[in-house]
């Protein structure tokens, strides 16, 4: 089990990482991948490196109605062993 805390870190470093000129500073739990530049495959890139590094598998489904960070990581805490 993570805490919410720790999977937020995971996705803050994974968009650092994708998105060249975004501080990991930047990535907050209220914007959105697409508002710091990130396309589809910027914002695939982010959750399929977040997963691996989680050690966790999310079906594609459960992401249809993420719009920021916070849906992001909330998706990604569900699959970690967490209520």
């Amino acid at each position: 089990m993570r805490s919410w805390d720790e999977v937020f870190s995971v996705v803050r470093e994974e968009a650092a990482r994708a998105l060249p000129g975004v501080d990991a500073v930047r990535v907050t739990p209220d914007v959105s991948l697409s508002d710091m530049g990130a396309n589809s495959l910027d914002r695939m890139d982010i959750v399929v490196a977040s997963q691996d590094t989680l050690g966790i598998t999310v079906p594609a489904a459960a992401f249809a109605d993420v719009g920021n960070v916070r849906q992001l990581v909330d998706v990604l805490y569900g699959y970690c062993g967490n209520p």
